[in-house]
């Protein structure tokens, strides 16, 4: 059996900005993390010909054209293999879908990865993340950005810049061990008990951009320069100004789409800003998901959500981004 994992992520300043309808018209920029939480799967050769497919349903076909799980069924599509329809695909995730932490993006590098691997085709992650890019965004026409597909692809705490030209250029972030670990440290993430598709809030900002609505392309300038700005408060492990900085970035994140969450999921967040939390945010564009803190007191923040039921997702940054497992 042949098992790929790709990891989930954070967005840490820039978030928005990888849209193809804003960094091709102002170039984007954006820092990410990728987290030790992963999009598994797994190929193997059945026995009988046929795609056999199993995820949160299962598929059973002749032909890639028959099948209805639309990132399936474009990777699919794409393969050059006499043998190319007795294939068995299963996937597996540590987050549900819909959480804010890039799962589509994931899901489609680790089935990339996986569908290649076990057809002898050798790709290096970069080319991995460009095509993933391309199928979700290109051929399947998702409201989306590129961070998702290549910081799962990538791995680690990196800056992305998005050229108008649709190139792609990332650096890992060079930080000290200390400041690594402190930074690491510092960062709280709890599950709101609510999710939801961002495709909706997603494509607002999208089709706003793409007709050059004046006040979404200034907040979208604005987040862009705390992206830049992010990037030197982690490099220095400047806790403190990364926690505020992540709240003037979630106020500008609350003016592109006002119904973007519950009154309920606020109040989660306020108690955690009266409760030991500098700054924080709802993170990935949904309505739902995991509220993340940059924390000055983590004993008392994490009393008080506990308090309130909201499980606590521990995590580490992933160094390695998507890689198989076993071969």
């Amino acid at each position: 059996m042949l098992l790929v994992r790709s990891p989930l992520r954070i967005s840490l300043g820039g978030g928005g900005t990888d849209l193809p309808s804003y960094y091709r018209k102002r170039g984007g920029y954006l820092i990410a993390g990728a987290i030790d939480k992963y999009v598994y799967t797994s190929a193997i050769k059945p026995f009988s010909k046929g795609i056999f497919l199993k995820y949160s349903d299962i598929e059973k076909v002749q032909c890639p054209s028959e099948i209805k799980h639309k990132i399936f069924r474009e990777i699919l599509m794409m393969r050059d293999k006499e043998e190319k329809n007795q294939i068995e695909l299963t996937t597996l995730a540590d987050i549900p879908a819909g959480t804010g932490l890039g799962s589509s993006g994931a899901f489609t590098v680790s089935a990339l990865k996986a569908i290649q691997m076990y057809d002898s085709v050798f790709s290096t992650n970069e080319s991995i993340a460009e095509l993933a890019c391309k199928i979700e965004i290109d051929r399947l026409r998702e409201p989306v950005g590129k961070q998702d597909q290549y910081i799962s692809a990538i791995g680690g705490l990196t800056e992305f810049i998005f050229h108008k030209d649709d190139s792609v250029e990332f650096n890992r972030l060079p930080i000290d061990y200390e400041n690594f670990y402190s930074i690491q440290d510092s960062i709280l993430m709890f599950f709101t008990r609510e999710s939801r598709s961002a495709s909706s809030i997603l494509k607002e900002q999208d089709d706003k951009t793409k007709s050059d609505d004046n006040k979404m392309i200034y907040n979208l300038d604005q987040v862009k320069e705390m992206g830049e700005i992010s990037k030197n408060l982690l490099i220095k492990g400047d806790i403190n100004q990364l926690g505020l900085l992540m709240q003037d970035h979630w106020a500008k994140k609350l003016k592109r789409s006002p119904n973007m969450c519950s009154e309920e999921i606020k109040r989660y967040f306020q108690i955690g800003m009266d409760n030991g939390a500098i700054g924080g945010k709802l993170v990935g564009a949904g309505g739902g998901g995991f509220l993340m803190f940059i924390a000055s007191d983590k004993v008392q923040l994490r009393k008080a959500m506990k308090s309130i039921n909201l499980q606590e997702l521990r995590f580490n940054f992933d160094m390695l981004g998507v890689h198989v497992l076993q071969a």
